[in-house]
């Protein structure tokens, strides 16, 4: 028997506090937490996007062009582009959140939070000119 039930039978009743389906627009702060949370979905089509970029890589050049034609339709652009934005704001935030996250200590004293998060930024950049440079100039 499951807890609840173990304790409605015993007559104890458990108070819940009614809860608007829109809580999330109370505050600011619940909304950008809302907000994070559902561009995973965004990082998740991305991931899907790639794995069959993968796949039409395999498949060999003529499914790879096939597959690239069809990520230059206007759909496919509109989604892209989306996506891009989404996946931003996703990384974005989670560089934010790193210094609550990473507690570095150097001789007894934590660094501060700014001096993490600008590291994690300048190696987010510098990951993305090398990953930029690497496609652009084959």
């Amino acid at each position: 028997m499951s807890p609840v039930a173990q304790s409605q039978s015993r007559g104890i009743v458990s108070y819940r506090r009614p809860m608007s389906l829109w809580w999330w627009l109370e505050s600011c702060a619940y909304s950008k937490f809302i907000l994070r949370e559902f561009t995973s979905v965004f990082v998740g089509i991305f991931a899907v996007i790639s794995l069959f970029q993968v796949s039409a890589i395999s498949d060999g050049p003529e499914e790879y062009a096939a597959f690239m034609e069809r990520l230059a339709t206007p759909g496919f652009t509109l989604l892209n582009g989306t996506v891009l934005l989404f996946v931003l704001y996703h990384s974005i935030t989670w560089l934010n959140l790193v210094p609550t996250i990473v507690v570095i200590r150097l001789g007894g004293r934590r660094v501060p939070d700014g001096i993490i998060a600008a590291a994690h930024y300048i190696l987010w950049l510098a990951l993305s000119a090398v990953i930029a440079g690497i496609l652009l100039l084959r």
